[in-house]
């Protein structure tokens, strides 16, 4: 195990210019002392999730990336289109650290946990894990069962607590089946595992047939291809077979909320004994968490009248069902890391890779299989 005596580190920040331009550097920091019940971690692994991407780049037009020498060092420059600024209006001026999880090793500890030196944990923080070191709330962080390495537990918050947040919202709501799209994403593949092992029915749209085949593959019964020209018959199919009465939706943008829940209207008044001018009384929920898409949100009225699109974030849903029910989430996920919760990663790179032109177009494709792992230490 890698441990340093040094107390300087470099983090990854983010800033948007008055003049709007987006940037993007490395700056080096003193590493504080841990309070009590802190501990100082030296990252190891992190991954680079679709939210890091939004600190990192937010409305930024990419075709205008560009790297500015400074006294500092190197600096990546991107503008941000004028009817784009108002998004970001709120964080002008600020130097934003990037990273919401990673993993790493305990290297320093405060009195109320001198005996975690050494251990190998994972973590969530506010405060960016695109960095050498951390100080972390012992509270916030997992420790990793022997045997189990950063690299196997970088990814142990976001998109674990993410699928398993759904299945609990599914539950929670009343609902005995549910709908993903951009199934074949590294969420997607999560939940499908999740459910397989859970016996829960969940109906997958991808947006191809190679993605289809891979999701079969490992085992989904129900995948339906929105590229497809009988994609609106298909879904309504795989509704009927699982009586799926939410969905959880990546896109965000477009069409694709409508057709979910046009189709679940459709099956549901299938079932009615007599007509009526309101459709089915039977509620469908469709919660939009990604941005896939960042075009408007569009619904056809042929959805009837029992329906709602909202927001779902994993965090807000945490904090809606407690610090113990979290908790008890949390345990699973370390159970499962190297199974159900398990990460794959097309590729490892360093802090000084992540201001590579070349590299910023690849890790930011978003391309199924293509997630991407940070080695902050890494040379």
């Amino acid at each position: 195990m890698p441990v340093s005596s040094d107390r300087r580190s470099l983090e990854l920040r983010s800033k948007v210019s008055a003049r709007g331009d987006l940037e993007l550097w490395l700056e080096e920091f003193d590493v504080p002392e841990p309070a009590a019940n802190e501990l100082v971690v030296q990252i190891d692994a992190a991954p680079i999730n679709p939210s890091d991407m939004i600190i990192m780049f937010g409305p930024a037009d990419l075709s205008t990336v560009r790297v500015e020498k400074t006294a500092s060092g190197p600096t990546v420059m991107a503008s941000i289109p004028r009817m784009r600024l108002p998004a970001v209006a709120g964080r002008i001026g600020q130097a934003l650290p990037v990273g919401n999880e990673g993993a790493g090793f305990v290297v320093k500890a405060g009195s109320d946990h001198e005996g975690l030196v050494g251990r190998a944990v994972a973590f969530r923080s506010s405060f960016g894990t695109y960095a050498q070191y951390r100080v972390i709330a012992a509270s916030e962080c997992m420790i990793l069962p022997d045997g189990l390495n950063p690299k196997q537990a970088a990814s142990a918050f976001i998109n674990p607590l993410t699928v398993l947040g759904m299945v609990e919202s599914m539950k929670l709501e009343g609902h005995r089946a549910l709908v993903h799209t951009a199934a074949a994403s590294n969420v997607g593949q999560m939940l499908n595992r999740l459910c397989l092992k859970d016996g829960i029915d969940l109906v997958n749209i991808v947006r191809s047939e190679e993605q289809a085949q891979s999701l079969r593959g490992l085992g989904a019964t129900h995948v339906v291809n929105s590229a497809s020209s009988g994609f609106d018959e298909e879904l309504m199919a795989a509704l009927e077979d699982t009586g799926a009465t939410i969905a959880f939706d990546a896109i965000g943008g477009g069409t694709m909320a409508s057709r979910i829940l046009a189709g679940m209207e459709r099956v549901q008044s299938r079932k009615l004994t007599s007509y009526s001018r309101y459709g089915s009384p039977t509620h469908r929920q469709v919660y939009i968490y990604g941005i896939l898409d960042p075009e408007p949100t569009r619904i056809d009225r042929s959805v009837g009248t029992a329906w709602s699109v909202g927001g779902w974030l994993m965090t807000w849903f945490c904090e809606r069902i407690g610090a113990e029910a979290t908790q008890r989430l949390r345990d699973r996920v370390r159970s499962e890391l190297t199974t159900t919760f398990a990460s794959d990663y097309a590729a490892e790179i360093s802090l000084s890779d992540l201001l590579s032109p070349a590299l910023i177009t690849s890790y930011l494709k978003r391309a199924t299989g293509q997630k991407y792992l940070l080695k902050p230490n890494a040379t």
